[in-house]
């Protein structure tokens, strides 16, 4: 029976490409020379330092370049508030990964109003479709294609 995986997932090997490319860029930048800024990822949060606020903000559109490139999409990003202390500024950035169990119940909702020949369940941070046509499976992807989420969706283990 034909399935497959509805994710949201950050490729770590593309995020740290993107950050060192990001470094890169920074240090060669007559702007940021003396500005001690850095980009770091840790866990599920990569972190953006410099000397002032300033130069945070124009670091910040640095990376989303950089990310856009790595084919990362921008929705799995969370800018957070800049904190400033006496000659440092910090911005932290929140990676979102992983279906909710609230958007997973809409993405549930959202197939099942369409009454298409297919049966949809929440696994974990994972929404798996199964039907008995490859066709069924396509028309769904292009409905949650259609439908915007706040999340950056995948449509991973299509098998047949």
């Amino acid at each position: 029976m034909p399935s497959f995986d509805i994710e949201s997932k950050v490729d770590n090997h593309e995020l740290s490409n993107a950050i060192d490319q990001t470094n890169r860029l920074i240090s060669n930048r007559y702007d940021l020379k003396d500005a001690n800024a850095q980009v770091s990822y840790q866990e599920s949060e990569i972190k953006i330092s410099a000397n002032e606020t300033f130069q945070l903000e124009q670091i910040i559109p640095i990376l989303k370049e950089n990310l856009t490139k790595r084919s990362i999409d921008l929705k799995s990003i969370k800018i957070g508030e800049i904190h400033q202390t006496n000659n440092a500024s910090q911005v932290n950035i929140d990676l979102i990964q992983g279906i909710s169990s609230e958007i997973g119940k809409e993405i549930n909702a959202l197939i099942k109003s369409k009454k298409m020949k297919v049966q949809s369940s929440i696994q974990g941070d994972s929404v798996r479709v199964n039907g008995k046509k490859r066709d069924d499976l396509q028309a769904v992807i292009n409905l949650i294609k259609e439908h915007n989420f706040d999340l950056p969706l995948q449509f991973q283990n299509f098998r047949d």
